[in-house]
């Protein structure tokens, strides 16, 4: 009776949530006549029991807690599961687990121990390593993808009451390769407890990029997130009160950019230069919709820059708007550029969209476009490198290199359906583009987007007033918002991520005392898409740039005069496809054997966790010793928290190069710097003999300090006559 009753709820779990089971050949590896077999999973609903007994082969034997077994629905879904029950707060009960496997049975454990609220994982327990050790078992991992939004996920904390999770949603089982836990022999007692417990949270943090295709362009994302999330709420809204559903942004998607194609034609790579609004992204995907790739200028570059960029990607176009360009006032610069390159203002395109091609966007077979057709490893962006140490470089992305980003990022950070990120980064920055703008619409959540970050008293507000739950910026701006800001401003905001410069402890300190609200510092690169490492609530420590994100493999290269640390090279699914370069327009110069040198001095602990010590460039070599520039602005800024200083190095007959200190805070003095410097029991070369007092710090505008403009400030003030 129970096995017809079995076979019937399976039936239907196959009718109703259309299952699917990959990679059943990694169970069938393990031999499990010579090591015992150890399932494990995330757990993100109450199907999850259900699902692994049904559709994994074998016979599977649960660990389940004491009171999941007594409620209603945990005998409903253990009626026809092998199970033993047990106090999970009890020291003892991996005991049970061990003599099960021992016997020769095959074990399923949720390493969480509950059900996610978040979406993502959550505390990972020590006791499911402790059995693989003990045994020798094998772990075989499983992700679910699916459950978690159906009715029976508790992604708001409490059951069946979470009022945008979807009936029936397609669930997914992906079985991955057996894996056994490997800890040094010598190591004993509470270190190795910590090295299983580490070795598996990573494996289970690591399940979610693993389950994930990463074999699909960003217009085909968008179409698999229209179907997959509640298509018809608001994903992207602006300033303007203007608004975009999923729905909507797809077919405005195949509207507009059949119109742009009709224009463009044979086109590849057209510039795009928009500031965030609604239509930033239905342009972009509108260009993805017909395979063009758009190239994100910065029009905050100044003329010389956006011409070399222009020239650099071989750009004959770039789309933008009037209304935008006179907001900007940037008529003057587009008429310069005018010469090499044309402009096409949505304005005039939207002015020959009809009820009859609206009609045909609405009716149009989406998975027929151009879009949907291109290899996920063929360009989808090029972005420029920021040029805070020279002229900007063209960085090629693939779709394969960013939605590989985007799972790398969800595996780390959790991201609910329907929830709202605040996005003041511009999307000509890599961070901006990938995080803040695609990240949520492509994963179902809401982005508000925000057109400039400097606006210092206004962006603390407007986060304010939507309610806005995760926010994304630099040092500098987070700094900025820290001495405007109301201390109720970021009530909402559950977490707010540092990235693209180094975040000052000042800066996170004010975060946590004002306002209550942790920053995690994260760190990327344009050309890794850009996110490598990211601290997490469950895997932090301050001051370090997080661990690095999934199967991103890393290489130290040893420098002459650094004891700690060295360059690192880094190599992944997320590392572009190559450089556009100034001196050799157009031509793609790919990472050689897939390695992209970063160009930062960086250290990585036995924990794993990233330690930023500073720019290749920016060490100075005095006196034969080799000086971080970056750790001599860390102790003045500790002595002058509210002032933005920048140390360079000039040429020095004696030593070789000097520091000099260019800052905005007219208080500091040579006397102060001393007085900091031996607080800090730091060297005397690495006290700054020349300071510059300048009104402002020259910024990029993605908050970057702009070194070149500060660099030729410090040589002006000793060569100039």
């Amino acid at each position: 009776m129970k096995w017809l009753f079995k076979s019937f709820v399976k039936l239907m779990f196959k009718l109703l949530y259309r299952v699917e089971v990959k990679g059943l050949e990694n169970y069938h590896a393990v031999d499990q006549e010579k090591q015992p077999l150890l399932i494990v999973a995330n757990h993100v609903s109450l199907l999850d029991g259900p699902l692994i007994e049904l559709f994994v082969p074998g016979e599977t034997t649960f660990m389940v807690g004491e009171n999941h077994a007594k409620k209603w629905y945990g005998k409903a879904v253990l009626y026809f599961s092998h199970f033993f029950t047990v106090n999970m707060n009890s020291p003892y009960a991996a005991k049970h687990m061990i003599t099960e496997l021992k016997q020769g049975k095959q074990c399923m454990i949720f390493p969480e121990g509950r059900i996610t609220t978040t979406g993502g994982l959550m505390k990972v327990y020590e006791g499911t390593a402790m059995v693989a050790d003990k045994t020798g078992a094998a772990i075989l991992p499983i992700f679910i993808q699916g459950a978690e939004l159906s009715k029976f996920s508790y992604l708001n904390g409490q059951f069946f009451a979470y009022i945008k999770q979807v009936c029936f949603p397609k669930i997914t089982l992906t079985l991955l390769p057996a894996q056994k836990l490997k800890v040094p022999v010598e190591l004993k007692g509470h270190h190795k407890h910590r090295t299983l417990k580490k070795q598996l949270f990573t494996l289970m943090r690591n399940l979610s990029y693993e389950g994930q295709d990463t074999n699909r362009t960003l217009f085909k994302g968008l179409l698999h997130a229209q179907k997959t999330y509640h298509a018809k709420d608001i994903c992207i809204e602006d300033i303007n009160d203007q608004v975009l559903s999923v729905n909507k942004l797809v077919i405005a998607s195949a509207v507009l950019g059949k119109q742009l194609h009709n224009v463009l034609g044979d086109e590849k790579r057209v510039g795009l230069m928009l500031p965030n609004v609604t239509g930033m992204p239905a342009t972009f995907f509108a260009l993805q919709a017909y395979g063009h790739v758009p190239a994100m200028i910065n029009f905050t570059a100044g003329l010389k820059a956006m011409t070399s960029a222009c020239q650099t990607a071989e750009l004959n176009t770039i789309i933008t708007s009037q209304r935008f360009v006179d907001a900007f006032e940037l008529q003057p610069v587009i008429e310069e550029m005018q010469t090499c390159v044309r402009f096409i203002y949505l304005e005039e395109i939207r002015e020959k969209i009809g009820l009859p091609q609206k009609l045909a966007g609405l009716i149009k077979n989406k998975d027929s476009l151009p879009g949907v057709k291109v290899d996920a490893s063929e360009e989808a962006v090029v972005l420029f490198t920021s040029g805070s140490e020279g002229v900007p470089k063209g960085v090629v992305l693939s779709h394969k290199n960013i939605i590989s980003n985007i799972e790398q990022i969800t595996s780390m950070l959790t991201l609910l359906p329907g929830e709202k990120i605040f996005n003041a980064l511009p999307t000509f920055h890599s961070f901006g583009l990938a995080a803040g703008m695609l990240w949520p619409i492509l994963k179902g959540a809401r982005v508000f987007l925000y057109p400039s970050p400097l606006h210092y008293g206004v962006v603390p507000e407007m986060a304010y007033q939507t309610n806005a739950r995760l926010m994304f910026g630099t040092d500098t701006f987070f700094s900025g918002y820290a001495r405007k800001a109301d201390a109720y401003d970021f009530y909402s905001v559950r977490a707010m991520v540092s990235g693209a410069e180094r975040l000052r402890p000042e800066t996170r300190q004010i975060y946590a005392e004002k306002f209550h609200t942790p920053i995690f510092e994260g760190y990327g690169v344009t050309e890794t898409s850009p996110v490598l490492s990211v601290n997490i609530p469950t895997a932090f420590k301050n001051g370090s740039v997080g661990q690095f994100v999934p199967e991103v493999e890393y290489r130290l290269e040893e420098i002459p005069g650094i004891d700690c640390g060295g360059r690192l090279h880094v190599k992944g699914p997320n590392i572009m496809l190559g450089y556009l370069m100034p001196d050799n327009p157009g031509v793609l110069v790919p990472p050689k054997d897939g390695w992209h040198d970063t160009g930062d001095i960086v250290e990585v602990d036995e924990d794993d966790y990233v330690w930023i010590k500073g720019r290749a460039k920016r060490f100075a070599k005095i006196g034969g010793e080799m000086v971080s520039l970056t750790a001599v602005e860390t102790y003045i800024n500790e002595a002058s928290p509210d002032g933005h200083h920048v140390v360079v190095s000039v040429p020095d007959e004696r030593k070789g190069e000097r520091l000099v200190l260019v800052t905005d805070d007219n208080s500091l003095s040579r006397n102060t710097i001393t007085i900091a410097a031996k607080e800090h029991k730091v060297a005397d070369i690495m006290i700054p003999k020349t300071i510059i007092l300048v009104e402002a710090i020259p910024v990029l505008g993605t908050g970057k300090t702009n070194y070149p403009e500060v660099q030729e400030i410090a040589e002006h003030h000793f060569y100039t006559p």
